[in-house]
């Protein structure tokens, strides 16, 4: 899924949804503003998973539509900004991902730096905080996707359950995985809070006590639409038998 407006820096998708969950997808887009020239890079690294998540916003957009959700997504790529890091890190705006250089982003001033952060972090920021403020008692549900090989290592993880500081509906997915799939699924692997991912957790979850959990989906398992619909299904039921042993409602549509 590309951006439907390309000039917004953030999308609110299903915005009538009156679930309690609150989808979030930081690396829907690899769209990258005609004014960074590329970042100097070629098609293959602008279509590949450095620059976005691959798949991981169309199954965030049908995890949306089976639990009646709000979905809030980046619409830039996590190249231009990465808006699951603080403005202050340093792969916010990252100059290398993986083993791709990406000479657009060297030697930024910090007006420069600055501007990426107004123009596309903030508006993701607000935009968040504004729909979980909005949502009574929110549940906050990060969607992601990786590769299957990085720096030349295959992963054999094919679910990760991502928690920081609150692990509650994180160990609650990994107690009753074995009843919704037939996956490998890991806690805090093949990322976890060492590793930075976890900023949209703890800015907007952990500080006000909301319940959260950040899923990583092992991105050749979503290729395609059918795997990607499978996998939002799945996910649904899953999330909701979690949140009941946790003693919260959430419907399933699906």
């Amino acid at each position: 899924m590309q951006p439907a407006i390309p000039h917004d820096p953030v999308l609110v998708l299903n915005p009538e949804g009156r679930s309690r969950v609150v989808v979030v997808c930081e690396h829907a887009s690899r769209f990258i503003p005609p004014v960074f020239d590329r970042l100097g890079l070629d098609d293959a690294a602008l279509k590949s998973h450095i620059a976005w998540d691959p798949g991981a916003v169309d199954v965030a957009h049908g995890l949306a539509k089976c639990l009646n959700a709000k979905l809030i997504t980046s619409n830039v790529s996590r190249l231009v900004f990465d808006c699951n890091r603080p403005p202050y890190a340093h792969d916010a705006i990252p100059v290398r991902s993986e083993k791709i250089n990406v000479p657009g982003n060297v030697n930024l001033t910090a007006a420069q730096r600055d501007n990426r952060t107004i123009s596309y972090y903030d508006p993701f920021r607000t935009c968040l905080a504004a729909v979980i403020a909005a949502t009574p008692d929110p549940i906050i549900i990060t969607v992601h996707s990786f590769t299957p090989i990085y720096h030349g290592t295959p992963r054999t993880v094919e679910i990760g359950i991502l928690h920081d500081s609150d692990d509650r509906l994180a160990n609650a997915m990994k107690q009753i995985g074995t009843s919704y799939t037939n996956l490998k699924v890991a806690i805090n692997d093949p990322y976890g809070p060492e590793d930075g991912v976890t900023h949209t957790l703890k800015e907007h979850a952990i500080k006000s006590g909301h319940l959260n959990v950040m899923l990583e989906i092992r991105n050749d398992l979503i290729a395609d639409a059918n795997h990607q619909d499978a996998m939002a299904e799945c996910l649904a039921k899953w999330l909701s038998a979690a949140l009941a042993i946790l003693d919260v409602t959430e419907g399933v549509k699906c």
